[in-house]
């Protein structure tokens, strides 16, 4: 029997961070599927975007950022985003995080913060940590700062089912959760505010660089609710990952390219100069369909080879140093990235779309918060700029733990005890989830079209007819699956034009006025943001 102030759902950069500033204004709880250190947050390879160089600096971020989202990014939300930016580095460093910083033999940068490039990037402003580890470093930061705070309770191996909503409430006021622990027991939390910070939904394609706890829990949980959904159309799809048969879709971080990675054909061409100016630092979505393109005619790769770290200033560099996670995923398949052509096509990767709020978390219903990649405030608009996800959890995770301190009030609350809730799957739910996955990337992925897309709509709805029903952790993946494609799908059919990461063969130019999509039990809109 749990009552507490606060109910964070979700152990990554954003869940963590909110924990910790909730702290200071009474009890919190984290619960997470898994262990806290699997999350999303820790497979982020490439790094965190930030601009520390001041004013200009901090413009020129929100620009590239601006520039990236293809005409849909609300400026109030990214202007957000940037100027918090150096206080929440400062902020990590305070709490023991470990930047890769210039060697001493770099007189001139000794000691000071390495900065990268990525694709969109005007400039080098990607902050890294272990070469390729960034997100494992900052979550690992994270977790040790919050694991020191009385006021905030860690609840592991525990899934969270659905909101519970205040039926006397006037507006429906979320007061809590229901949660399935590692035992097979149903318990209800009550809390003054529910944060769901509970990360993406990649596992509803069958080709992701998501782990597998990336099943939209927190989106389709909301969706149930009654809270509005935003831009679920745009599912990033990044660009290089692996691409071996019978090997995960391992992500080829985009810093590689950004270190001077070329893409090549099966011909052994060159191809970017054919797509954008940009070469393989173009925007993401660019960049994957280009590679979808080459794809058609055999495979497409990396090109790292001989050393060489950036090849128009002719600099060298120690490639396992630099990437070492990388490089030791490679090793297990034979490969060197600088002696070998790395085979890649783009898996889903990023959803910019995800439980509509405001710049303080707010959702569309009362005492319910979202942060992190659950959620959407428009600040990527149509394409997210690369390196700019961690950074989102870290400030949107920030000023929704704020925000809700303000949400506190008298504890009145009706404890619920625990109950049994064990039971058989209820079908064969790993051939459901699967045959989802598949529809979703073949009809609903990178090249979309209104045939392809009423396809998927009619696969969901035959699949709809076979959900599983059992309260089990993995059945209640396939439902949150379901619900997450469902609205995919039906945002995709209604966006009748080209935009960012959406592309619709049928409809290849873009709109003249760009607007948001929302999605709120079962109806389509288009709105503008201001």
């Amino acid at each position: 029997m749990m009552v507490v102030d606060f109910l964070v759902v979700g152990g990554g950069v954003a869940g963590l961070r909110a924990a910790a500033g909730l702290a200071e204004s009474g009890r919190v709880l984290v619960v997470t599927k898994e262990g806290l250190s699997e999350s999303n947050t820790a497979y982020a390879q490439g790094g965190i975007a930030v601009a520390m160089g001041g004013d200009e600096d901090v413009a020129l971020h929100l620009a590239d950022t601006i520039v990236a989202g293809d005409a849909l990014v609300h400026a109030q939300a990214a202007a957000v985003l940037v100027e918090q930016g150096p206080k929440r580095v400062e902020e990590l460093l305070a709490w023991g995080t470990r930047f890769d910083r210039y060697a001493a033999d770099d007189p001139a940068r000794a000691g000071a913060l390495m900065k990268t490039r990525e694709g969109a990037h005007t400039v080098p402003r990607i902050l890294h940590a272990h070469g390729d580890g960034t997100g494992w470093e900052i979550a690992a930061s994270l977790l040790r700062h919050v694991r020191g705070l009385e006021q905030v309770e860690l609840m592991e191996w525990t899934t969270t089912v659905e909101l519970v909503v205040d039926s006397d409430s006037d507006a429906g006021r979320v007061v809590g959760a229901k949660l399935l622990d590692a035992a097979g027991g149903l318990r209800e939390v009550r809390a003054h505010a529910v944060l769901l910070a509970s990360g993406g939904a990649g596992q509803v394609y069958s080709d992701t660089t998501n782990p597998a706890v990336a099943t939209g829990d927190g989106i389709a949980m909301a969706y149930r609710a009654g809270a509005e959904l935003m831009d679920m159309e745009f599912y990033q799809f990044h660009p290089t990952a692996f691409a071996m048969e019978g090997a995960p879709r391992f992500l080829m971080s985009e810093a590689l390219r950004g270190e001077g990675a070329w893409l090549v054909n099966a011909r052994g061409e060159r191809f970017m100069g054919r797509y954008h100016p940009g070469l393989e630092l173009a925007p993401r979505d660019v960049v994957a369909r280009a590679i979808a393109r080459e794809a058609i005619d055999g495979p497409v790769y990396l090109d790292m080879r001989q050393g060489t770290g950036n090849r128009e200033q002719g600099t060298q560099m120690d490639l396992k140093a630099r990437f070492p996670g990388i490089s030791k995923f490679l090793e297990g398949y034979g490969l060197e990235l600088a002696r070998d052509l790395i085979p890649v096509r783009p898996a889903a990767h990023y959803l910019m779309g995800g439980i509509r709020t405001d710049v303080n978390g707010r959702a569309s219903i009362p005492g319910l918060f979202a942060a992190g990649e659950a959620a959407c405030t428009g600040v990527h608009g149509a394409n997210r700029l690369a390196s700019n996800s961690l950074l989102e959890g870290l400030g949107f995770g920030a000023l929704a733990a704020e925000a809700m301190k303000g949400e506190v009030r008298g504890s009145g609350f009706e404890v619920q005890g625990r109950t049994e809730a064990r039971g058989d799957e209820g079908g064969d739910v790993e051939g459901f989830i699967a045959e989802l996955q598949g529809l979703m990337w073949r009809d609903a992925g990178l090249l979309r079209d209104a045939a392809g897309l009423r396809r998927a709509q009619d696969g969901l709805a035959e699949l709809r007819e076979r959900m599983p029903q059992a309260l089990t952790r993995r059945a209640q993946e396939a439902r949150n699956l379901h619900a997450v494609a469902q609205v995919i799908v039906q945002a995709a059919l209604g966006r009748e034009e080209s935009r960012g990461a959406h592309f619709r063969m049928d409809f290849p130019g873009k709109a003249k006025v760009a607007l948001h999509s929302v999605v709120e039990r079962g109806r389509l809109r288009f709105v503008e943001l201001v």
